[in-house]
């Protein structure tokens, strides 16, 4: 198996690319070093990546000619696209950076791989697409037609891209739909992150929700055992559509309150947090919850 990891000084796909070439597959890693959060992170992540003998490119994805020449040279068997414009508040501040890294970029891909011939393409979505759903937890059969977010919208319209592209050309693909991942290597503008740097500088954090607020967290090594597992098991042929092509959640399958999450950061860090509380800002959802069973049912995990 040959596998092209995008986003691969991103933390997930920093943690895919590590787990894939121990488990034996030929792996190579491409990322465009967006300045999004500290590149300086990254560039740390792909000297880990060097370490265990994977290369990692600095590739602009959104330049369709050098995607198709990276996919067609490549031979690549496999593609795991977790390149992305992260974070729900800052599409508010930038959009144009998610109609370009999340849209133009996930189109340059389903083409390079429709024309390469890769046997599966697993793609990351997220949980946002849930947008203003309340019944928990979120099922994959759920109506996803409400984004609440410009990040959610252009994660939903990555499905549906998918989708066409399965049904149009029979490419193989499956889209995950991640929870609040967090674990070694995790990207700094997240709570886990911001919450222990804050709490150890004495600094308030921000609450939003006033604290009513729950988040299914998912551990970095649970999220890459789902994508490892999905990623050698395409999808079938749909019954209804023809179409091979699947979502699944990828989450813990258990809520934790906002404020029980910073009670144990505290416990953790033998330090009191100083509590900023705030209303729930614009494009933000009060609670996640990830249902696996389909997860389960395809995969055994």
């Amino acid at each position: 198996m040959k596998v092209l990891v995008t986003g691969a000084a991103g933390f997930i796909g920093m943690h895919l690319a590590l787990r894939l070439k121990r488990d034996g597959a030929e792996v190579s890693g491409v990322d465009n070093f967006d300045p999004y959060y500290d590149v300086g992170l990254k560039r740390a992540r792909v000297r880990e990546l060097e370490r265990a003998g994977v290369q990692c490119d600095t590739l602009d994805l959104a330049d369709a000619m050098a995607s198709a020449a990276l996919l067609r040279d490549g031979a690549f068997t496999h593609v795991a696209h977790l390149a992305a414009q992260p974070g729900v508040r800052y599409s508010l501040i930038n959009p144009g950076a998610y109609l370009r890294n999340n849209i133009d970029v996930f189109g340059a891909v389903l083409e390079g791989c429709r024309h390469a011939g890769v046997a599966h393409l697993v793609y990351a979505s997220s949980s946002s697409v849930y947008g203003a759903n309340h019944t928990l937890p979120f099922s994959e059969d759920q109506n996803v037609d409400h984004p609440v977010s410009l990040y959610a919208a252009t994660k939903k319209a990555a499905e549906l891209m998918a989708h066409s592209y399965s049904h149009l050309y029979a490419l193989p693909t499956t889209g995950l739909r991640f929870f609040t991942v967090y674990g070694p290597w995790g990207r700094p503008d997240m709570a886990p992150m911001q919450f222990t740097r804050a709490i150890l500088s004495g600094e308030p954090i921000k609450v939003f929700n006033h604290g009513d607020m729950q988040r299914d967290f998912t551990y970095i090594d649970d999220i890459v055992e789902g994508v490892v597992r999905v990623l050698v098991s395409p999808p079938q042929s749909s019954p209804q559509t023809g179409a091979p092509y699947a979502i699944y959640n990828i989450g813990n399958n258990r809520s934790v309150g906002l404020e029980t999450f910073i009670a144990e950061l505290e416990r953790l860090l033998g330090r009191s947090a100083v509590k900023h509380y705030l209303p729930l800002q614009p494009g933000d959802v009060r609670a996640t919850y990830a249902s696996i069973d389909r997860l389960a049912a395809a995969t055994g995990f």
